[in-house]
């Protein structure tokens, strides 16, 4: 039985054996309007013909989950992130705020395949009490996902890169809280089917956009291995300094035979990440200057978190339309620069 099949199986008897009564903690705030990543105050409940108050609460982990739910939700929930612009959630260890939050909630979102890897048995402990909690990533074949060998038997977790695998978890999310508040099921399925038109648009732009990066520029030199399955469902290689996880450091020797083949390759620009600490690029640079190579960065992208909440790139959409449209125009492809939908107004600094 795989790791991802044992967790999924233990939550299910976790929630049989559920301990009634155990809501504790206070509610998190009320997300904003689908996708925004704003707060406001949750509004007074009140009951459907399902039996469940709304708005009720919704507890997710990542900014990629979050914003899925939130569209598919609605005005339904209250949905509330643990984890907020720049946060990195390989290293995210849950406080006791977190916990009691969690507890509070009625229904749990998370990414799942080990992404919020240090909070495996805080999952386990909101499962005892009965609430449902799900990976959004659950229904992904194990023939999709990627499993490098440097990640020792478990599966590389960054799934939000491709787009198709994506819209999966979209509906999952909709299957979900149709399960819970049934009285809405119609509007839960309708949501996700209208943001999975908006999903494939933006699929198809970014395959189109990617192509016309020149073939000998389309290389994609990252910090962390987090672009996998944009690398392959966007036919463009991909390299990084370091592995899938953030919790390491890159070594010497990985730095050095990514510096002569940036140098062999003659890859003019390579990319920080928001999320994860620069100095692995910076090293790469300086190592290109001594071989009398000069490779620029062209640009911050998004991996492990998104933009700032209330912004187009605080939004998955977003998000996917920056990464896009930062590394075509940076590798010497044809990319409008305010991106697809023309709100890329401000890119990441890339100092």
């Amino acid at each position: 039985m795989s790791t991802r099949t044992l967790l999924t199986t233990l939550f299910s008897t976790l929630a049989l054996l559920s301990l009634s009564g155990c809501n504790a903690g206070t509610a998190p705030a009320a997300a904003g309007a689908a996708g925004n990543g704003g707060t406001s105050a949750p509004a007074p409940a009140a009951s459907n013909g399902s039996g469940v108050k709304t708005p009720y609460t919704i507890v997710t982990t990542c900014g990629m989950v979050t914003d899925i739910v939130s569209i598919v939700a609605g005005d339904r929930a209250n949905v509330s992130g643990l984890m907020g612009e720049n946060v990195d959630p390989h290293m995210y260890k849950p406080t006791r705020n977190d916990q009691k939050t969690l507890l509070g909630a009625d229904v749990v979102f998370y990414s799942g395949l080990m992404l919020e890897g240090r909070m495996g048995d805080t999952f386990i402990g909101v499962a005892r009490t009965g609430k449902p909690v799900y990976a959004v990533t659950e229904r992904i074949g194990e023939s999709y996902l990627r499993q490098p060998p440097e990640f020792e038997g478990h599966w590389d977790p960054h799934v939000w890169m491709d787009i198709t695998a994506w819209s999966q978890c979209v509906d999952v999310v909709a299957e979900a809280l149709s399960d819970y508040d049934t009285s809405d099921a119609d509007g839960y399925k309708q949501r996700a089917a209208d943001y999975q038109v908006q999903l494939r648009e933006m699929d198809e732009y970014i395959r189109k956009t990617i192509a016309t990066i020149p073939e000998d520029r389309r290389w994609l030199i990252t910090a962390h291995d987090a672009f996998g399955y944009f690398s392959r469902a966007y036919k463009i290689p991909v390299k990084s300094a370091q592995g899938i996880s953030t919790d390491s450091d890159a070594a010497i020797d990985d730095i050095n035979r990514l510096v002569d083949f940036i140098v062999e390759k003659k890859i003019s620009a390579i990319f920080v990440e928001v999320s994860v600490n620069p100095k692995n690029i910076l090293a790469i640079i300086e190592g290109c200057k001594e071989q009398k190579w000069d490779v620029r960065i062209g640009g911050k992208l998004f991996s492990d978190a998104m933009g700032t909440p209330g912004t187009y790139a605080g939004t998955y959409l977003g998000m996917m339309d920056h990464n896009a449209t930062t590394i075509t125009r940076a590798l010497g492809g044809e990319a409008p620069e305010a991106g697809k939908n023309g709100k890329l107004v401000a890119h990441p600094s890339a100092d």
